[in-house]
Order: structure tokens, then C-alpha cells, then sequence
């Protein structure tokens, strides 16, 4: 998870997102260098700026004539830009909250990203797991009126396990952890897909679509 709006900006730049792809394995910036065909000196900044910012990790040095050769490797197998690196300008889910927006559903996902990713975090430091729980799935509707009745018993489902399960906390209470639960039904995207180029609405914009924040009624 990349929460540092500079380490973010690090890398999104076009050649170390092809470093970070590359040093799945571990390698040199030689070896990088004749891989992809570029000066051993351009690789190298690019690798600093990197390590700077935690994206890749030493793993050796290996003493080569007159010099050392560092082998460096990606601190990840993928990552994930947090909203949060967005500081005021992040989706916020408190803003016209409207459980048929769309725009909504996305900043409830931002803050799904961000929180987790604040959570794994912490729970690396600690060595310790962090207690999650996510389904994953498609449900094919025939109509609009199918899927609306479908969210109204959802909505009661959950609403009455919240109620079974969920305890306020009184003085003196024991152990109890707060946990934040988020249901979303959207349309499946195709696999093959291209997320839109064009331009629209800033992205994390305070502004919506009107009062209740509502899209278009075909969203």
C-alpha cells in the first residue's frame, strides 16, 4: 500500500513502473540495463528514487572488480495507491452519503481502500493478521424491479444481523472490537475493459451530482 503522495508520484513515472514490473526477481541496475536496453547511469537514478521511497529493497551486494554491484528487488508483488494520498481532495464518504450513487459507493470503496490498507500496515509491524471477511460474486438481474427488491431484502438481512450481533459499549464492558461492514451491488465490468480516458468530474471532487449526490437513475 503506497499512503505518501511523493512515493505515490515515484511510482506512476512510466520507467520505474517497467523497473518495478522487472524486479519481480532479483537484479542489478547492469542486469536491468541490458534487459531493457538502457544506460547502467539512467537505470540507477531510477532505482534510488525507488529505494528512496521503500518500493524496492536491497538484497545483496556482490563486490564485482573495482566496484559493488547492488541487487535490488520490488518491496511487493503489486501495489495499491491509497486515497489517502490525495490529503482534502479524497473521496469522502460523509459527503451526501445516498446508498443509489454510484459516486457514493466510490468513496465508500476509497475509504475501504485506505482503512485496510492502514490496517495491513500496522499489522505487518506487529506481525500479527488482520481479522477480515469479503465475498466476492455475480448475480444476473432480468429486470430493474428484480434488482430493487433484491437491495430492499439485502438491506433487511443485514440489518437484522446487525442487530443480532452489534453491542454498544457500556462503561466496564469487556473486550469488543468495532468493526465496519460495507455491501455493495454494482454492475459487473468486463474483464477486457479500459477504465474511461476521458475527461469528467474530478476524481475525489466535493462537488456531486446535486444536494443528495444521486446519478443518473440507469447508473
Amino acid at each position: 500500500m503506497i499512503s505518501n503522495a511523493e512515493a505515490a508520484e515515484a511510482s506512476l513515472h512510466p520507467m520505474r513502473r517497467q523497473l518495478l514490473a522487472e524486479l519481480s526477481e532479483p537484479r542489478s541496475a547492469t542486469g536491468l540495463a541490458a534487459r531493457l536496453g538502457m544506460p547502467r547511469q539512467k537505470v540507477n537514478y531510477h532505482l534510488r528514487i525507488l529505494e528512496q521511497h521503500g518500493l524496492v529493497e536491497l538484497v545483496e551486494e556482490r563486490r564485482r572488480g573495482n566496484f559493488t554491484e547492488r541487487v535490488v528487488q520490488a518491496s511487493a508483488a503489486s501495489y495499491v495507491i491509497s486515497p489517502g494520498t490525495l490529503g482534502e481532495m479524497q473521496p469522502d464518504p460523509a459527503y451526501a452519503p445516498d446508498r443509489l450513487s454510484a459516486r457514493w459507493l466510490l468513496a465508500l470503496a476509497s475509504r475501504l481502500v485506505r482503512d485496510v490498507g492502514t490496517l495491513l500496515a500496522g499489522a505487518r509491524k506487529a506481525r500479527r493478521a488482520v481479522a477480515t471477511f469479503a465475498m466476492d460474486g455475480e448475480i444476473r438481474f432480468i429486470s430493474a424491479a428484480d434488482r430493487a427488491a433484491f437491495a430492499e431484502e439485502l438491506s433487511e438481512a443485514i440489518t437484522g444481523l446487525v442487530a443480532k450481533y452489534h453491542r454498544d459499549r457500556q462503561p466496564g464492558d469487556g473486550e469488543g472490537k468495532l468493526h465496519r461492514l460495507v455491501v455493495a451491488v454494482h454492475p459487473a465490468v468486463p474483464a477486457d475493459a479500459q477504465p474511461p480516458g476521458g475527461r469528467g468530474s474530478r476524481p475525489g471532487s466535493r462537488h456531486g451530482p446535486g444536494p443528495a449526490g444521486r446519478d443518473r437513475p440507469d447508473q
